[in-house]
């Protein structure tokens, strides 16, 4: 599928033309990071959320806020839409120092890298975490308990070339799946023998942004300005290994 179908596509579903760009040019680039389960692989997928469970017309509000504090609805909007209003909300109004912000009712996420590195490019640090719908099922078996939540961070460096980390704690992710590359039974925690760790870790997402966000799928948002500037003495240590988020050349 090609960008410009993708865009009349998202468009026939009710989108506005600002929206399906937004959220057009997020799949593309998850392409392009070679990451076709979150690409434009997806649009289907989206065509159908948006006649089910989202509102093509909802818009993101910010419902709360205070010094170093934002609360975000998503408002029945794709959850692209709400991560990039949180991302553009940060970099037109810097906080001081850090701010937090929950955005409850925010689904689908796409890939938290690219959110955390819009923030890394406007000069903070940034963790991003999100959850799903339920798709891990305990290692030892048994439902689904927990989605695939994948955790984001990104440092922004003096080289212009941001340190971006981003796993999901998945096997493979949901994206996989629809895609075709993967089959539903290996959606599991990742680490075979060791994959009490990665379950561990969506469990615990799990219940900090429920705790936060509350029970719909939501996302939590860390940045704060750095006082240090580490990442490029920490690709000097790597001695030209490719590091988590680069680029290819």
């Amino acid at each position: 599928m090609t960008r410009e179908q993708a865009f009349e596509r998202l468009c026939a579903r009710g989108l506005a033309d600002a929206d399906s760009a937004v959220v057009v040019d997020h799949l593309a680039a998850a392409d392009a990071a070679g990451k076709p389960g979150h690409g434009l692989s997806r649009v289907p997928w989206l065509e159908r959320l948006l006649g089910d469970t989202l509102d093509p017309s909802g818009r993101p509000e910010r419902i709360e806020r205070s010094a170093g504090f934002e609360r975000w609805h998503g408002r029945g909007a794709l959850g692209y839409l709400t991560m990039a209003a949180l991302c553009d909300a940060v970099a037109s109004d810097p906080p001081e120092r850090a701010r937090f912000l929950i955005a409850e009712s925010c689904f689908p996420t796409g890939v938290l890298g690219e959110w955390a590195r819009r923030l890394a490019d406007a000069g903070f640090v940034a963790v991003v975490t999100a959850t799903s719908p339920r798709r891990l099922p305990h290692p030892d078996g048994g439902p689904p308990l927990t989605g695939t939540n994948p955790i984001a961070i990104a440092v922004p460096s003096s080289d212009g070339r941001p340190f971006v980390a981003d796993v999901s704690m998945g096997a493979v992710t949901h994206g996989d799946v629809l895609a075709g590359r993967a089959r539903p039974e290996e959606l599991v925690p990742f680490g075979g023998p060791q994959a009490h760790k990665a379950f561990a870790l969506a469990a615990g997402v799990e219940l900090l942004v429920g705790a936060l966000a509350g029970p719909e799928p939501g996302a939590v948002v860390l940045v704060a300005e750095p006082g240090h500037d580490p990442v490029a003495g920490f690709r000097e240590l790597a001695d030209g290994l490719r590091l988590p988020g680069d680029r290819a050349a």
